[in-house]
C-alpha cells in the first residue's frame, strides 16, 4: 500500500487597505485566483479605517473567489473600534476569521492571531515603569499566549500561521529603524519555534523585506500588498507557496 501525495497551493496578501472608494478596483486582483490557488489567506488590515461599510465593500470584491479565505485582523481594523461588527460582516461572507482560533483545510492546519508590538531580540520590550508600558507589553504577551494555544490545539502534519504583525525582525528590515518596535515582536516567534510550523504570513511591514526566517528555520513572508507590488511588479500580488500532503493511501 502506497500513499499519495499531493500538493495544496496558498495564496497570502495583507494591507489591502480597502476604503470607501475601493468598489470595483479590487476585483481584477482577485479575479485569478481560482485558478492560481487552492486557500487565501488575508493577513490583517482588510480595511483603511475599520468601518463596517469598508468590511462590506470588501465583500462585495471577494464575491467571486470560490476557494476557501482565512484571515486575521491588523491594526487598521480596529481604527473605529468596531472589530467585533468587521468579523461579522466577513464571516457572514464565509470568510474564516481567526483570533486564536485555528481551522483545518485539505489537511493543513491554519492558526492566526493579530499579533502586536513590541521590538525584537535584546531589544524587546520589558513590563518595566509606568502602567502604560506593562499594559502595552501585556498585550503583546496575550497575543503570543494565543498563538501558542492555537498550535498546541493542531494535529496536523503542515501547520500554516496567520499574523498581521511580524514575528521577526529580518521580514521589517528596509522600514526605518525608528519605528521597528512597532511593526512586530519576537514574543510572536516563541511558539512558532517551540511546535511544528511549516511557514508562517505576516503585513503590516509596507516597506520591508519580502522573506526571512525564525532561528528555527521557519519560512516567513511578509505579504503586505504594497510590498508584493513592488517587489514582484509583473505578477498579480500574492505570495504562494505549495505544501505536499500525504492524501488517501493507494494500493
Amino acid at each position: 500500500m502506497a500513499i499519495a501525495n499531493k500538493t495544496v497551493r496558498i495564496a497570502a496578501v495583507g494591507d489591502i487597505h480597502c476604503g470607501k472608494n475601493s468598489q470595483g478596483t479590487l476585483k481584477p486582483l482577485f479575479e485569478e485566483i481560482n485558478d492560481s490557488a487552492d486557500i487565501l489567506l488575508l493577513c490583517g488590515d482588510l480595511t483603511e479605517y475599520g468601518l463596517p461599510e469598508e468590511a462590506q465593500i470588501l465583500t462585495e470584491e471577494l464575491n467571486m473567489v470560490k476557494i476557501p479565505i482565512l484571515a486575521v485582523l491588523g491594526n487598521h481594523d480596529y481604527e473605529s473600534q468596531q472589530p467585533d461588527q468587521l468579523q461579522k460582516i466577513l464571516s457572514d461572507a464565509g470568510i474564516i476569521l481567526l483570533d486564536g482560533e485555528t481551522c483545518e483545510i485539505q489537511g493543513i492546519g491554519f492558526a492566526g492571531v493579530k499579533g502586536f508590538a513590541g521590538g525584537f531580540g535584546r531589544r524587546t520590550l520589558e513590563p518595566w515603569g509606568e502602567a502604560a508600558i506593562k499594559h502595552f507589553v501585556h498585550e503583546a504577551v496575550e497575543e503570543a499566549l494565543k498563538l501558542e494555544s492555537a498550535l498546541a490545539r493542531l494535529r496536523t502534519q503542515q501547520r500554516v500561521v496567520l499574523l498581521h504583525y511580524s514575528p521577526i525582525s529580518m521580514t521589517v528590515k528596509g522600514e526605518p529603524p525608528e519605528i521597528f518596535p512597532f511593526l512586530g515582536s519576537s514574543r510572536l516567534e516563541e511558539p512558532l519555534n517551540r511546535y511544528p510550523v511549516s511557514v508562517v504570513f505576516h503585513g503590516h511591514a509596507h516597506y520591508g523585506s519580502p522573506e526571512g526566517r525564525t532561528s528555527k528555520d521557519i519560512p516567513v513572508y511578509n505579504v503586505a500588498m504594497p510590498l508584493l507590488r513592488q517587489t514582484f511588479p509583473d505578477r498579480p500580488p500574492f505570495r504562494i507557496v505549495e505544501l505536499p500532503i500525504a492524501a488517501h493511501a493507494a494500493t
